[in-house]
């Protein structure tokens, strides 16, 4: 008991004397405490903390963590997840912002203006990368593109103002147009059907008869998928890093426990590419009816398990039957709209939809295209079209008059 009242008035001396050196002393000092805290007395005679000190440098901070942590919501403009990589102008800014300052970019997404802002001011995040009015929150402050920061983060918005160029979102604008342009998939076109007179599609039926038991579908079905991921071209190969017949993404192949020294491969690439029908299959064995599960299976292996079960959610909410691929398509288009994708049944955000229901369609119809040419032996006319796809002028490399083009072009390798 005597040890802990001489501490005690150890600690109320100490105290007196901060408050004799902040009357004294006008520069900043720091000094340690007793019991082990560091106190910094700047120049106005304010008591800052070690904590405080440490916002004071979240530059530093930001650096020795390793991370840059954007807080955001859903959209085109800002973020969402495509092929397995973030996508959306304010995103694909604040990766660069990342890259100068040497760190790696974390998203944090939220629900609406006031979860950012409550999230931004508790540190959960370093800043805003959504384009907001600073109002007239005297706590917050705006740097490019009406991105936020805390006041305490000060040095953070100045070096921001300092990098940021106005020419920065002009060339990022461009940069997410070439990528979203579904022809940026580097691809030898080879025949939509190799010998339809002998029963042949492609040079690799065999692949797919093989593994067809495995994905649960008929070997048509997995040559028509594969066709439109990559014509069948093995070393096909897109900037989202998705390679070989099936278009496998890396992290995809990872969790397939395909290894990426095989991720070219035709045999290897086929057979991941069925275990994940597969497995997506029986995420879906909610879905009764094999064929409509298929349609939501091929769905989810173009956008993601998420995004289709996001639209099965507006689908229930609004009165349509969940396991019927032609009501659940309504709103994997309208998952491209503002008002559904800020739903609040919807949790992982904005898709493009149009592409996926395209997606969809086109492998339903190539499969009856082939089952029928294998039936009757006679050649394929292309009468597969795009439906219901307007996002950035998206051309199908399946029509026939592009096809007649690229075949001209043979052997040749270029960008489609």
């Amino acid at each position: 008991m005597h040890l802990k009242i001489k501490y005690h008035t150890v600690k109320i001396l100490f105290l007196l004397l901060i408050i004799i050196i902040i009357g004294c002393k006008e520069k900043r000092s720091t000094i340690v405490t007793p019991w082990g805290t560091k106190m910094t007395v700047d120049e106005n005679g304010n008591t800052i903390t070690d904590d405080t000190a440490e916002v004071n440098d979240v530059i530093s901070n930001i650096k020795q963590c390793g991370e840059l942590i954007m807080l955001t919501l859903s959209g085109p403009d800002t973020y969402y997840e495509y092929h397995g990589r973030g996508m959306g102008l304010h995103y694909l800014l604040c990766e660069q912002l990342a890259k100068h300052l040497g760190v790696v970019l974390r998203v944090d997404v939220c629900k609406d203006s006031v979860e950012l802002i409550t999230r931004l001011k508790n540190r959960e995040g370093d800043i805003i990368a959504y384009p907001m009015k600073k109002t007239d929150n005297a706590d917050l402050i705006s740097c490019c593109e009406n991105w936020l920061v805390t006041k305490e983060y000060s040095n953070l918005a100045d070096t921001i103002k300092k990098w940021y160029k106005s020419s920065m979102l002009t060339d990022i604008k461009q940069q997410q147009q070439r990528m979203l342009l579904m022809g940026n998939v580097k691809r030898h076109v080879y025949p939509m059907m190799l010998a339809p007179s002998k029963g042949q599609i492609s040079a690799y039926d065999n692949l797919f008869r093989k593994y067809a038991t495995t994905a649960g579908v008929d070997w048509v079905m997995l040559a028509a998928q594969c066709y439109q991921e990559s014509c069948f071209d093995p070393k096909a190969h897109s900037w989202a890093g998705a390679c070989g017949l099936m278009q496998i993404i890396p992290s995809t192949a990872d969790h397939l426990s395909l290894p990426r020294s095989q991720m070219y491969e035709p045999e290897p690439n086929v057979a991941a590419a069925a275990r994940l029908l597969r497995e997506l299959q029986a995420q879906f064995k909610d879905i009764s009816n094999p064929t409509e599960r298929l349609k939501f299976s091929l769905a989810a292996y173009n956008a993601g398990y998420n995004h289709v079960r996001d639209a099965m959610a507006l689908t229930k909410k609004y009165g349509g039957i969940t396991q019927r691929w032609s009501d659940v398509r309504k709103y994997i288009l309208l998952l491209s709209n503002k008002e559904y994708y800020s739903d609040p049944v919807v949790r992982y955000g904005y898709m493009r939809g149009s592409e996926t229901a395209n997606y969809v369609d086109m492998i339903i119809e190539r499969h009856q295209k082939y089952r029928e040419a294998l039936r009757t032996g006679k050649a394929i006319v292309s009468t597969v079209k795009n439906k219901n796809y307007n996002e950035d002028n998206y051309t199908d490399p399946l029509s026939s008059s592009l096809a007649a083009h690229r075949a001209s072009k043979k052997n040749k390798w270029r960008k489609d």
